[in-house]
């Protein structure tokens, strides 16, 4: 629409007149049409593809856990050991991986904690009253 010849100016239209009386903002439009002539993307992820797979990945990381002598690790000392054996890879991606595969150390349940200070009103019943111990 924006290459049509108006008839009585003789001259094209243009954009940003178009966005003007349309009341839409320029970026609005371009973004509408580059989805219109985009064909619909299978949902993956963004970004070049890793020389390994996942599920290489996920196996390299299984046997690193099973040579360990340490009960559980996490992903950052496992991605630094896969980088100390040759395997270019992000810690991100190592940390998705161990996620997915149910590969992550084991956290800690903290300790049971013993009764609160208090139930968590810290206001008064009365004005100029003491709140706390005496």
């Amino acid at each position: 629409m924006s290459q049509t010849w108006s008839i009585s100016v003789k001259r094209r239209y243009g954009l940003a007149r178009l966005c003007l009386y349309w009341r839409v903002g320029r970026a609005t439009l371009h973004r509408h049409l580059s989805a219109a002539n985009r064909p619909d993307a299978p949902g993956r992820r963004r970004g070049p593809r890793g020389a390994m797979s996942d599920a290489d990945l996920a196996e390299r990381i299984r046997t690193l856990l099973a040579d360990s002598p340490f009960h559980g690790e996490g992903y950052r000392k496992v991605w630094a050991r896969l980088r100390y054996a040759g395997v270019r890879t992000s810690p991100r991606r190592v940390l998705r991986v161990m996620r997915e595969h149910h590969l992550l150390a084991h956290q800690r349940v903290g300790s049971p904690r013993g009764p609160r200070a208090h139930d968590g009103t810290i206001t008064t019943l009365r004005v100029d009253e003491m709140w706390g111990p005496i």
